[in-house]
């Protein structure tokens, strides 16, 4: 059970990766119905019930990319859909709080934690798949937005959130200029627009992705006006018990987030935020009662004027800052992930270790190999650069086509096999239409069943009912490839080399009945077109909570004080502080 340190795929030749590996190898050979093996009855129902929602959009997806995609679209809503990422909103809320915009930041922590933790919940509890691909092309600069589940989408709760709440604070504003607050107002609805629609152009996310993650970020967004303030009053006026049950509560969530049937990163985002808004509680409660804070205009402030410290201190500090943070990540998530797992292997003796689906347990390991890629929420420093040179090659966005999650995976083979039946159903019905249908080319139309009043069914004569395309086939320039659910591959509106595309094997498959060993053979040639899942280690959940309590720690409490001392403070605080 050995593991080398260099590099994790060298840790993948442990007796513990090999028996993980072996099971996401075998992913691709289980029973045609994953889902019902591995959810609960209650939550297996459950999603059987929503999922036809998300396949009947597909087709009406794909329309919506065939007839607006241009170049400059893609670039747009690939580069504002970071604008709604998890990396984005913890970059810029330290800079909130350092600039002294104390009550709109705690705000938007608030919202955003909870729209993190909350979406992240119902993606794992219910493993809705994305629409699929194709007849969708995914666009996006993100590789690991694609493997979680589909439903809600986090982009649109996170973004309504933070919309709806702005535009409460400047419709109650009475001191801003009316032409400025006219223009932030403006502003707030553009953002809104382009991270939600975005989700739909780029093939991310349906109508009822969206429209339900919207949804809850209003409620949120509406949970934080209404008793907001209350939350905060009741946090700084009393002891350290306030902030001790909200870190109870957090780690009682953590401890309680549904298993997913496949290995989803939502669990490892809403874990991140859970540590954020321990370490800003605490922080902001312990940080109101120092010398170094404002208690104007709420307690926890920090002292903060553009017009006294003027542009370069603002800059220096805020670099300084983001230095400390990534230097904390950098430091705290190697020394941790030496000092956890004897520890954890001693608590699982005694049945007191956190067992997850998907992570190793410390037994199954001798040590954590050096780890690539680990964060979603905050990368490390170290991969910056490559980071920054992947987008600029590719110009802001990629372009795939082809599952690219298991979610993804188990999906294109229900359809595939959903197909098959249907084809089946349809041989053995005699024809109606007198053999319209017969020559299998030409538009969708000219191609599905009719009935009695001469109006076409949602039926094609592949048996693709429930997928019949509102696209006309062959109009387009595209590499139409046979057997796609109800439509054709789209075509690329950018003649770019740099866009990355996965292709994979169609859903549809000609022959209604292969054999068995011809079904794991699809099923094994879809699974290995896949991005091999690195094996995740239980020390892991711990050192995030860790890492990212710290984080906001230093964001609200720690640096601010730092800038006092080392001279990039108001310098208007008694440094005698216990």
């Amino acid at each position: 059970m050995s593991a080398g340190r260099t590099d994790d795929n060298d840790h993948s030749h442990s007796h513990g990766l090999q028996s993980r590996s072996k099971k996401q190898t075998d992913a691709g050979m289980r029973h045609v119905d994953h889902y019902s093996a591995r959810l609960p009855q209650w939550r297996y129902r459950f999603r059987q019930w929503l999922i036809p929602i998300v396949r009947a959009e597909t087709p009406y997806l794909a329309l919506i990319q065939d007839k607006i995609r241009t170049p400059a679209l893609d670039q747009y809503f690939a580069l504002t859909a970071n604008l709604g990422t998890h990396t984005f909103f913890m970059i810029m809320l330290p800079i909130l709080f350092w600039c002294g915009w104390a009550t709109f930041a705690r705000a938007m922590v608030h919202l955003l934690a909870l729209g993190v933790i909350l979406s992240g919940i119902v993606k794992d509890l219910l493993c809705l798949p994305r629409p699929l691909s194709p007849p969708l092309q995914r666009i996006t600069m993100s590789g690991s937005a694609a493997l979680e589940y589909g439903f809600p989408s986090t982009h649109s709760t996170n973004a309504i959130s933070v919309v709806v709440y702005a535009l409460y604070i400047l419709n109650l504003s009475t001191d801003m200029d009316p032409t400025t607050n006219l223009a932030l107002q403006i502003l707030s609805y553009s953002y809104g627009i382009s991270i939600v629609f975005g989700r739909l152009y780029c093939g991310m996310h349906g109508f009822f992705d969206v429209i339900i993650g919207s949804i809850l970020g209003a409620l949120i967004a509406y949970a934080q006006i209404i008793w907001g303030d209350t939350f905060d009053i009741w946090m700084h006026s009393g002891t350290y018990i306030s902030p001790l049950i909200i870190t109870l509560i957090l780690l009682a969530i953590v401890r309680t987030h549904p298993e997913p049937a496949d290995d989803c990163p939502c669990f490892d985002d809403s874990v991140a935020f859970a540590g954020v808004l321990i370490g800003v509680e605490f922080a902001l409660w312990h940080y109101a009662s120092t010398p170094f804070a404002w208690s104007d205009p709420v307690p926890g402030t920090t002292p903060y004027s553009l017009s006294t410290l003027g542009l370069p201190i603002t800059i220096l500090r805020t670099v300084l800052g983001v230095f400390i943070v990534f230097a904390w990540r950098g430091t705290m998530k190697p020394l941790l992930f030496a000092i956890l797992p004897p520890i954890f292997r001693t608590a699982e003796q005694f049945g007191a270790d956190l067992p997850r689906k998907f992570f190793l347990k410390a037994s199954e390991y001798e040590e954590v190999p050096r780890l690539r890629r680990d964060d979603n929420v905050i990368p490390s420093a170290s991969e910056i650069p490559n980071m920054v040179n992947s987008v600029r090659m590719r110009r802001g966005r990629a372009v795939s086509v082809g599952p690219q999650s298991a979610a993804d995976a188990y999906e294109t083979i229900a359809i595939r096999n959903e197909q098959r039946r249907r084809s089946i159903s349809v041989e053995r019905k005699p024809s109606v239409s007198g053999g319209a249908g017969a020559g299998g080319g030409g538009d969708t139309v000219a191609g599905a069943e009719r009935n009695g009043n001469g109006k076409t069914s949602g039926r094609t004569t592949n048996g693709e009912e429930g997928y019949f395309s509102p696209i006309r086939r062959g109009h387009t320039r595209s590499h139409t490839a046979p057997g796609t659910p109800g439509t054709s591959f789209l075509p690329t509106p950018m003649e770019d080399s740099s866009a990355v595309v996965s292709s994979s094997p169609s859903p549809n498959e000609t022959r209604p009945f292969p054999d068995y060993n011809e079904q794991e053979k699809e099923r094994q040639e879809i699974f290995s077109s896949l991005e091999r899942v690195r094996a995740r280690y239980d020390v892991e959940v711990i050192t995030k909570l860790i890492v990212y309590t710290g984080i906001a720690w230093l964001a609200v409490e720690g640096n601010p004080i730092l800038f006092e001392l080392v001279g990039l403070g108001m310098g208007k605080v008694d440094v005698r502080w216990v």
